[in-house]
Parts: C-alpha cells; sequence; structure tokens
C-alpha cells in the first residue's frame, strides 16, 4: 500500500520497520523538526528521522500542517493511508480527508480510556492491571476515532514506563501491520468507541513527580515506576534533590517521611500507609546508584526525614 507515515519519538519506529518490511511503499515520513540535544545542543534528527534516512525514505518536518503548501505537497503523494504514530503535530481535517483509507493512529492505550498524551504514565500511576494498543481511525477529536484492532497487556509489578513502551510500541508495529491487510482486504470494519469509559491521560506535569509521603505506599511505588526512565520521581532530603529509580512496598509504619531503616537493601521511608524501600537513588548530578553505593556517599540513618510536599514545591 501507498503511505505516508508520521512519527517522531523511538515509540514509532518499530512500525515504520515492520511497514518496510511488510513491504508497503513509504513515500515519505513526516517528522518534527530538529530539537536542541545534547551538551552543545545542536540541532538533532529524531529517532524516526534516523530510521527513515536510514531507509533512503524521503523526510518532510513542516512545523505545521495547517499549511496550504504543505497539504499540496501531501496531496501530490497520493497516499492510500497515512499512518501516524506519536507525531507530536495537530493534523486539521484538510490531511485527514487526503488519503483514500484515512488516517490511522496507533495509540498506547485501550480506549477511550487514556486518550491524550500520556497514556502509559497515567495507566501505571492509576494502578491499571492491563493496557492495550488501538489502531483508530482518526477524526478531528482528540483521540475519538473508531477502533479498527486492539489488543491487551497485562501490566506486570515489575513494569516501568520504559518497558511497558517497548511491549506497546511492538504490539502497535504488529497490530498496524494487520489492520492496513484488513483495510485493504476490505475485511475489517471501523468500530466506534463507546461514550462511557472515557478518560484523559493529561501531559505530565513536574510537581507530579515529587513523591508525597502522606500518601500511601503503593501510591508513591507507581509514580516511581511512571516517571522510569523520565522524568524521574524526586523526593528531597535534608536539602538535596534526588531522583528515585527503583522502589518496593514494604510492612512498616511511621511518620510520613521518616526514614526507618537504612541498609544495603534499601531506605525504608515511611508513607502515609506503609513503607517505601528505596532501592535506587540518584542525587543531582551525580550517577543511578544502588541503595548500598548511594548510602556510603550519602549517609542516612532513622531519624532523618525526607522533605513533605508543599504548595511550593516543583
Amino acid at each position: 500500500m501507498r503511505l505516508v507515515f508520521a512519527g517522531t519519538p523511538r515509540f514509532a519506529v518499530p512500525a515504520l520497520e515492520a511497514l518496510a518490511a511488510a513491504g508497503h511503499e513509504l513515500t515519505a515520513v513526516l517528522t518534527q523538526p530538529d530539537r536542541p540535544a545534547g551538551r552543545g545542543l545542536a540541532a538533532a534528527a529524531g529517532p524516526v528521522k534516523q530510521a527513515a534516512q536510514r531507509r533512503g525514505v524521503p523526510v518532510l518536518q513542516p512545523p505545521t500542517l495547517k499549511d496550504a503548501a504543505v497539504q499540496a505537497r501531501l496531496a501530490e503523494l497520493a497516499p492510500e493511508a497515512l499512518v501516524v504514530a506519536a507525531y507530536g503535530l495537530i493534523l486539521p481535517q484538510a490531511v485527514l480527508d487526503i488519503p483514500r483509507l484515512g488516517a490511522l493512529n496507533i495509540h498506547a492505550s485501550l480506549l477511550p480510556r487514556w486518550r491524550g498524551a500520556a497514556p502509559i504514565e497515567r495507566a501505571l500511576l492509576a494502578g491499571d492491571p492491563v493496557t492495550g494498543v488501538c489502531i483508530m481511525q482518526m477524526d478531528a477529536g482528540l483521540d475519538t476515532g473508531p477502533v479498527l484492532l486492539r489488543d491487551e497487556l497485562p501490566i506486570t509489578s515489575g513494569d516501568t514506563a520504559g518497558t511497558l513502551h517497548d511491549k506497546l510500541a511492538a504490539l502497535g508495529a504488529r497490530l498496524l501491520v494487520t489492520a492496513l491487510d484488513g483495510l485493504a482486504s476490505g475485511t475489517l470494519r471501523p468500530t466506534p468507541q463507546p461514550s462511557e469509559g472515557a478518560t484523559y491521560a493529561a501531559k505530565i506535569e513536574k510537581n507530579e513527580t515529587r513523591l508525597d509521603w502522606s500518601r500511601s505506599a503503593s501510591e508513591a511505588e507507581r509514580q516511581v515506576r511512571a516517571f522510569n526512565p523520565a522524568p524521574g520521581a524526586a523526593a528531597r532530603v535534608r536539602g538535596a534533590e534526588l531522583k528515585i529509580w527503583r522502589a518496593a512496598v514494604v510492612a512498616a509504619r511511621g511518620a510520613p517521611g521518616a526514614v526507618l531503616t537504612a541498609g544495603a537493601d534499601g531506605i525504608s521511608v515511611a508513607c502515609g500507609d506503609g513503607a517505601l524501600r528505596l532501592e535506587e537513588l540518584q542525587r543531582a548530578g551525580g550517577r543511578r546508584l544502588p541503595a548500598a553505593a548511594f548510602l556510603r556517599g550519602f549517609p542516612l540513618a532513622p531519624g532523618d526525614r525526607f522533605e513533605p510536599v508543599t504548595t511550593g514545591n516543583n
């Protein structure tokens, strides 16, 4: 099938590779403009652009798709379908109307739950037992279009946003190829999303990353997993800013924020319900370290106390 692919980050790369491997004709790849990266803040190509260039696929990087000249260029490509995976720019109706089979989007949730920008993190924060991928036909709404295919994926107790990201990216790539085959053969029909059960996965804000010791240890542990590998769950003790990368719930009690134990297996901190054992930590400007190594450079002991969340924290 003749396609235009739109995507930017690493999540979209497996889908691009799967389309190429399946023999689809990639006429162009749409991706966001290069962004400053690294210490020198030089403009750097994103993962999808790099993957497209390796395959010799033409790359288009308009800052907006609302420009009439950009829309005319896409129309000239005459794609049968436009495939979108974490592109990051709004597709106006004029663009959605160009392909004969419309625009297909890979969304990393079981719609209508977690429409929006951060479905993986929101599923983890909420303690959802299952997530998945939907291949949907795009319309003018935010992830509101009818669903062509969907598949579920259990969320394990060890899953982080990083591990779920990779699992869902691979699942989405497989489903996408199947969906295109079904559209081409006429055997696949879209199913409207139900009106009940819709939730919105808002973008993660910085103030959400700080651990609130007055809440339950289970909630705090889900924060740690949801914000790994980025931006990291934040905490503050003795004036030092820390990132917490791995933690576990333990059966212990104390005043919220109080250090209960500190040893080779971790630093147990009391929460509003239970306690959180911090197993991998990082000081600002430092490296991620297991608790034993962290404590050698930053000793903590019972009696120390992590700072509470206040209105001024961000």
